[in-house]
């Protein structure tokens, strides 16, 4: 098992901890995050273009002309399709793009964007992340200190303090251990995990 070193908020090594490979130095499977990252950019479509039909468009209660006599062509309605302000022809409507892929290769892609942060020397492991108020500026100091420009920092529960105390910062998340995801963890630079959450992660996917 590859072993990591455990940093505190002033960037001293405290102690060190083991990963589970099957978790953290696995293969990396590019189609899985492929995929995985794909249907997460569909479910994020809005799908929400639409248009009118004939039912829809206001007006052409009445017939425009008889129907005999004119010599012109009947015509039932002014909100035909084929007059101009009128309905439109199977036309766009609001729809769901999002779609589900195997829970199998989400896992796998998960692993894999895991992996490849640890390969890439991308991942920090913080012992703790101690703030007795809400402080833009002491947060920022700790990102400063790092040398950290897009990170994801992966809580292993809610922290109201840690999470406002970053929210005015640029390129910079908050999520909870299960709330860890493949477009995030390739979006950001460095991934920052608080050491009880590593646990949970491995928890989670090897059960």
């Amino acid at each position: 098992m590859p072993v990591a070193d455990v940093y505190n908020i002033e960037k001293n090594k405290v102690s060190e901890i083991e990963l589970n490979d099957a978790v953290f130095g696995a293969p990396v499977n590019q189609h899985c995050i492929y995929e995985v990252v794909k249907m997460q950019m569909a479910a994020k479509r809005s799908g929400n273009a639409s248009t009118k039909g004939r039912s829809d468009v206001s007006g052409g209660g009445k017939k425009p002309w008889r129907q005999k006599g004119t010599g012109r062509a009947r015509a039932g309605t002014s909100r035909s399709p084929i007059w101009r302000g009128g309905g439109i022809v199977f036309g766009p409507q609001p729809r769901d793009y999002s779609y589900k892929v195997p829970k199998k290769v989400r896992k796998i892609a998960l692993i894999s964007a895991l992996s490849m942060k640890v390969r890439d020397d991308k991942m920090v492991i913080l012992k703790d992340f101690p703030m007795e108020e809400i402080k833009t500026k002491s947060f920022k100091e700790v990102v400063d200190r790092f040398g950290w420009k897009k990170a994801l920092f992966v809580l292993d529960k809610a922290d109201i303090v840690l999470e406002k105390s970053s929210k005015n910062i640029n390129n910079i998340k908050m999520v909870r251990s299960e709330g860890i995801n493949v477009y995030d963890l390739l979006k950001y630079d460095h991934v920052v995990l608080l050491e009880p959450s590593v646990k949970m992660i491995e928890g989670a996917l090897l059960a």
